[in-house]
């Protein structure tokens, strides 16, 4: 009998909603429409590691988060591996400081498209139900944090 293996790992990333736009990326080599995250490495705080996956998948360099919109959850398995993955994803709400763009590793280039959507698009395009989840708490912290004017008092 072959012996079962397990991974474990934590990913972080971040809900960027500027001028009633989320920021997007989509997958070339799959028909994936995603938030953008990436793995915590080691001595890395979710925080950090939500920030420089951010700006490595979508060049943008100026962000500050506003608000931990917490962490699930999810098992699965990779069938043609007979691996049991267990993945702890969390998101945290961003805000774009300015549009400055700096040039993306050749890695997340080549593998990504950004993509700026309004908000009921980003809802209906994103492939996976825990980042539309993520969304929506992050469209909810927002409404409580954002003032007559627009000015948002995170």
């Amino acid at each position: 009998m072959e012996e079962q293996r397990h991974r474990k790992y934590a990913s972080s990333g971040g809900v960027v909603i500027h001028q009633g736009h989320v920021l997007l990326v989509r997958k070339r080599h799959r028909p994936e429409v995603r938030l953008p995250k990436g793995h915590v490495e080691d001595g890395e705080s979710r925080s950090e590691a939500a920030l420089r996956e951010v700006r490595e998948e979508t060049g943008y360099c100026n962000l500050r988060i506003l608000a931990d919109l917490g962490t699930v959850m999810n098992r699965f398995t990779i069938p043609d591996e007979g691996v049991h993955v267990t993945r702890h994803e969390g998101y945290f709400l961003m805000a774009l400081e300015d549009e400055t763009q700096a040039p993306r590793p050749a890695h997340d280039e080549e593998r990504f498209d950004v993509l700026w959507v309004p908000v009921d698009e980003a809802l209906r395009l994103l492939t996976f139900e825990t980042e539309r989840e993520f969304l929506r708490r992050a469209l909810r912290e927002l409404a409580v944090h954002v003032s007559q004017d627009g000015r948002i008092s995170i």
